[in-house]
């Protein structure tokens, strides 16, 4: 047995589990769509692992999602749409295109000399090339090119940001929390009116303009939201850790009960040290 392997052990393997052969029978059953929910869910195993800074298991998260790319190389291969080979030619020449103040010469190993460029000019080279690209594929319009298929809250600051390079944008974030009073208050009002269709059209805007205080922030949205609700899971399995204590569940107590013991959890962990 090899001491390390390698990505061409990784596709071989893939390849194995493909064999109509004496292959896997799970793996032979699979589909481009059907693999799909694994790669989103592998995808947010990556991105818990950093954010709770647990790099001792990043690595094996990280191995799991490149196998989702393994797996679709494989897939693409034998239906003849493309190979690893030419997944990472793509991603390559993509970078090198994106990348002109590093690459001047348009060539990986050509003479490149770096240009003195700060951050704000790199961004906005890399969102110019990116429209240039977009309208060469027939991607016209500035909000063209974002994934439908993203979570909700990042379309809508992927959306927002778009707009935002056109000129369309709030000059500070003053505006935007006077954005999300407004659209607070047409919330209440389509609850009191009783038309459920409108009150949920109200709360996707001011959901939407919740995200637009998180870009203003420079935060993303998805993960203030994961964040807080990590919390709550800690602070409602403290209630439920006091009230085991006590050999009860919380439909054996009151809402005001439940209301104190949530108070409790919420002043120890404040007390603690992370605060929220």
């Amino acid at each position: 047995m090899k001491q390390t392997y390698s990505v061409e052990d990784l596709q071989y393997l893939m390849a194995q589990l493909r064999n109509p052969d004496g292959g896997c029978p799970w793996d032979l059953k699979q589909s481009f769509a059907s693999i799909v929910p694994s790669t989103i869910e592998e995808a947010y195993e990556v991105a818990e692992a950093i954010e709770q800074e647990d790099f001792e298991h990043l690595h094996e998260e990280l191995g799991d999602l490149l196998f989702q790319v393994i797996f679709y190389a494989q897939l693409g291969r034998e239906d003849g749409h493309f190979d690893f080979s030419r997944i990472v030619d793509t991603l390559v020449r993509k970078l090198v295109r994106r990348h002109p103040h590093v690459f001047p010469s348009g060539d990986l190993y050509g003479e490149n000399q770096s240009a003195e460029l700060d951050e704000q000019q790199v961004k906005a080279n890399w969102e110019a090339i990116k429209a240039a690209e977009r309208a060469k594929k027939g991607e016209g319009g500035t909000l063209a090119g974002v994934a439908t298929g993203l979570p909700a809250l990042t379309r809508a600051a992927k959306l927002q940001k778009r707009a935002s390079q056109v000129g369309f944008d709030w000059p500070d974030i003053h505006g935007v929390l006077e954005k999300v009073e407004e659209e607070l208050r047409e919330l209440r009002e389509a609850i009191a009116s009783g038309d459920q269709a409108h009150a949920r059209e109200e709360l996707g805007d001011l959901m939407f303009s919740c995200v637009n205080v998180a870009r203003h922030l420079k935060l993303d949205p998805e993960t203030a939201l994961r964040q807080s609700n990590r919390k709550f899971e800690q602070r409602f399995g403290a209630v439920e850790a006091a009230l085991a204590a006590r050999d009860q569940q919380p439909a054996d107590v009151s809402l005001e009960e439940l209301d104190r013991l949530w108070d409790a959890a919420k002043t120890a962990r404040d007390q603690g040290p992370e605060t929220g």
